[in-house]
């Protein structure tokens, strides 16, 4: 394969995923690290570790995509386990690109999304405030569904097992934020939103999810941000065809 310019792949995903658009995230999003200058093998993962490095490596990868990377709030010192992360990725010259809330955020791509989607359920519009921007969905499921119906069905389609806190409701009207979306939980009353859906668990949100009558869902963290990478390497694929790999490394949190 002859691959593509390292330069042309970075250039493509600054603009494809909006990351202008985020000025305030604590990820440094875009290249974090710069390995071979052509790219023919890209590897996807949610986060940046010396497992998936190593990986990457022994698949041949040049082009690692993440949605957490290794670089939040500027690089302070290179050392310990920060030092042996770097040396791994240039000892195998691959490059490290890293997505995060622009990725969460996507309509096309992101993390939230894909959710919707693959539970099908009908965007109604953004849900949750974060940094400025609401990085969230919410919609509608085509009939009310049990907690314990909705909950099989993100189980099925994420591999995952989600914990759950019922206050009674039936489920129509579902926010969804990925990951640590827990914060999201204040803008559940104003959309008039029965089940909200994120990664893990809030001890904060308890409280107010009681007394506005909001079913708690929360099936992982992992679970719920695989789906934006996995998406941006079929379009690498489609675009570039290039051959695309997803690292799975599950923590089961």
């Amino acid at each position: 394969m002859k691959g593509i310019p390292l330069n042309k792949l970075v250039h493509f995903l600054d603009a494809e995923l909006c990351l202008s658009e985020f000025r305030e995230d604590e990820s440094a999003n875009g290249l974090q690290v710069e390995g071979r200058t052509t790219v023919r093998k890209a590897g996807l993962a949610v986060d940046a570790c010396e497992y998936v490095f190593r990986r990457a490596a022994e698949k041949e990868i040049d082009f690692l995509l993440v949605h957490h990377g290794l670089i939040w709030g500027g690089l302070k010192a290179l050392r310990g386990v920060m030092r042996k992360r770097i040396k791994s990725l240039f000892d195998s010259e691959i490059s490290l690109y890293a997505c995060h809330l622009p990725l969460d955020r996507h309509p096309k791509y992101g993390n939230n999304a894909r959710l919707l989607q693959l539970l099908s359920i009908k965007k109604m519009g953004e849900f949750g405030e974060y940094h400025g921007k609401k990085i969230g969905c919410w919609g509608r499921t085509a009939k009310e569904l049990s907690l314990d119906e909705f909950t099989a069905r993100i189980d099925n389609a994420l591999q995952t097992r989600s914990s759950v806190v019922s206050f009674g409701k039936k489920v129509r009207t579902v926010g969804v934020v990925s990951g640590g979306g827990g914060f999201a939980i204040n803008e559940a009353e104003k959309y008039g939103i029965d089940t909200f859906l994120t990664g893990e668990p809030s001890h904060s949100a308890y409280t107010l999810a009681e007394e506005m009558k909001v079913n708690l869902v929360f099936s992982g963290h992992y679970a719920t941000e695989t789906l934006g990478v996995k998406a941006v390497g079929e379009a690498l694929e489609k675009r570039f065809g290039l051959a695309v790999e997803f690292i799975d490394h599950p923590t089961g949190l």
